[in-house]
């Protein structure tokens, strides 16, 4: 019997601890004495799903990276002109382009995008010998090409940019390629072959150019390399095929080729080394002429045609450690639909209460078990718009509105409610966080204040004021940690986020998003808040940002859109309910797990 010394040259290493966990480990095998195991650690390779687009559409230019990707112009039923913006997790809106067009060129970064060529129309054949330069908000006029092109590739950055091939005037194929200075377009090599519907990826002196049609009929499955003056053959696709994208992103050495027809959609991905492209994981989706954009080990290939437009978007990861990302997935409904509810717990041992259903406030309770709600024993108030604090077993729920502002404060010990000592400022819409006997209640309306008060689990008293007074807010963490962001007053929504070290506010970095009415969980430097009212259309929204304790950053949204839902667990195993569009009210559940950052080893076999 062949050994793994004879395959593999060298004898399994046998070690107590397993060792750590980087590139360099790729492919190795190893046996842990300790637990018994025999480990390896591979590569793994995977698309998995990303948001939406705001708007479908097709043939549209691209650019960025899978965390800060850009997608302009298109075709949905017309020319389009709308720019998105991708976070790595949703899409946002940008600046429009100056001219609405489809089956254009890209190239360069979310803040320093490029676009070039296209068809502007009215026609199906024209070509446009315009270029228009993105800084992050805004779309100005470069300079012109030499040759009006359509269906051209592009690559390279908005300073150094590279168009290649592409339909030219009177719908001739063309070989030519141009090279961008930042300000005017020279000439540069002619590739091999007349070629339109390509794709580009790499720098302007390193480029790669791929698939691509040169007949009507003829999809030879070329790519060529440019070296700044001279293109040369490189590695033939596996799959030939055209209207993949114009933009591919990656390196000339390092590129990843996603989608396009063969006469039909495909979702045939490879991946080039310099050399040779080798079949990878297919998309989820077939579709073609969509918009790419990353690395070969981290891409991104958004909108499309699947046989419809497309709005979809699809996120590659070839990585040796386990995905960063998390994940909501829906959980058991709740037996009372209703908004404006407090909650408490953690995710295995969640607690809601109160809220208002579509007909009236509710003094409902509710646990759940990590599956399913089971109804307890109501609060003696029934209101909406209250705050939570504490565990399913000694829960507290404090403020709100019943028949007007309350200042009531009730205490759970796992089956039903008692009284506690009352607000000094009888308030809703107020944060909360900490635990039964060191609670913490700040903001609100009363009408809109910044007060804070402390609970001691007898009687609540002064704290610290808030640096922003608002409503709306969302609080996390604990009495002399506490944490708040979101709300709003008369003066707008808030973006603001303050750490509380049990007598002192502080301003801190705020959300990426200002809304109010968020779902809240986790600590003072581990937090995560989902959903909520945003002030621009349509204002529910779906979004999910992580605080680390100094900043926050963007995560995959909520299931659907959603606020004023309640909020239990932490930020790695947390939990979303109720809430709602409006004054609808709803039942669903969202559980959140996630971001896992640690690399995993496989086991083999264990002994």
């Amino acid at each position: 019997m062949t050994t793994y010394n004879e395959l593999a040259g060298f004898r399994v290493n046998y070690v107590s601890t397993d060792p750590t966990l980087n590139s360099g480990n790729e492919g190795q095998v190893w046996y842990n004495s300790t637990s018994g195991t025999l480990k390896s650690l591979v590569q793994l390779k995977a698309w998995s799903a990303g948001s939406n687009m705001t708007t479908a559409r097709y043939g549209l230019g691209s650019a960025g990276t899978q965390t800060a990707g850009l997608g302009f112009g298109g075709y949905t039923t017309t020319r389009v002109a709308n720019t998105e913006e991708y976070s790595g997790y949703t899409w946002s809106t940008g600046g429009n382009l100056g001219t609405a067009n489809y089956n254009l060129a890209g190239s360069g970064t979310q803040t320093a995008g490029l676009q070039f060529g296209g068809n502007s129309g009215p026609g199906a054949n024209l070509t446009r010998v315009g270029t228009e330069e993105y800084d992050g908000s805004a779309w100005t006029a470069g300079g012109n090409m030499g040759t009006g092109r359509n269906s051209n590739a592009g690559a390279g950055t908005q300073t150094a940019g590279l168009t290649i091939g592409g339909e030219g005037p009177g719908g001739g194929l063309l070989s030519s390629s141009e090279e961008y200075d930042g300000s005017a377009w020279t000439a540069g090599g002619s590739i091999p072959t007349a070629t339109q519907m390509g794709s580009g990826a790499g720098i302007q002196t390193a480029s790669l150019f791929v698939g691509g049609r040169t007949a009507p009929t003829t999809i030879p499955g070329n790519s060529f390399e440019y070296d700044g003056s001279t293109w040369t053959a490189g590695g033939t696709l596996n799959t030939a095929r055209r209207n993949a994208s114009s933009f591919l992103g990656g390196l000339q050495t390092n590129a990843l080729f996603a989608g396009g027809t063969t006469g039909s959609n495909t979702a045939a991905t490879e991946e080039y080394d310099g050399s040779a492209w080798t079949p990878s994981v297919n998309m989820a989706t077939a579709r073609s002429a969509l918009g790419q954009a990353g690395t070969r080990s981290a891409g991104l290939a958004f909108g499309g045609t699947t046989g419809s437009v497309s709005a979809l978007t699809e996120e590659f990861n070839s990585t040796i450690f386990s995905p960063a990302t998390g994940a909501w997935a829906s959980g058991g409904n709740l037996s009372t639909a209703r908004t404006a509810l407090a909650g408490a717990g953690t995710q295995t041992a969640g607690l809601a209460f109160g809220g208002t259903t579509p007909i009236a406030n509710t003094a409902a309770t509710e646990k759940y078990n990590g599956t399913s709600w089971t109804t307890s024993g109501n609060m003696a108030t029934a209101r909406r718009a209250l705050a939570g604090a504490g565990t399913q077993t000694a829960g507290l729920g404090f403020g709100g509105y019943a028949t007007a502002n309350s200042s009531a404060t009730e205490e759970y010990d796992g089956s039903t409610w008692g009284p506690g000592g009352s607000l000094s400022t009888a308030r809703r819409t107020l944060g909360g966080c900490g635990t039964q006997t060191a609670g913490l209640a700040f903001g609100g309306t009363s009408p809109v204040t910044a007060a804070t008060e402390e609970y001691d689990g007898t009687s609540w008293g002064p704290g610290g004021n808030l640096n922003t007074a608002r409503k709306g807010i969302t609080g996390a963490g604990t009495q002399t940690a506490g944490l708040a962001f979101g709300g709003n007053s008369p003066g707008g929504t808030f973006a603001a986020t303050e750490s509380y070290n049990g007598s002192t506010w502080t301003s801190v970095n705020s959300l990426n998003t200002a809304r109010q009415y968020l779902a809240g969980m986790g600590t003072q430097t581990a937090a995560l808040g989902a959903g909520g009212y945003t002030a621009a259309s349509p204002g529910i929204t779906a979004i999910t940002e992580l605080f680390d304790g100094t900043s926050w950053t963007s995560a995959p949204p909520l299931g659907s859109s959603n606020y004023n839902a309640g909020g239990a667990g932490t930020q790695t195993v947390g939990l979303a309910f109720g809430g709602g569009p409006g004054p609808t009210a709803r039942n669903a559940t969202e559980e959140w797990s996630g971001p896992q950052t640690t690399a995993t080893a496989s086991t083999l076999t264990t002994s």
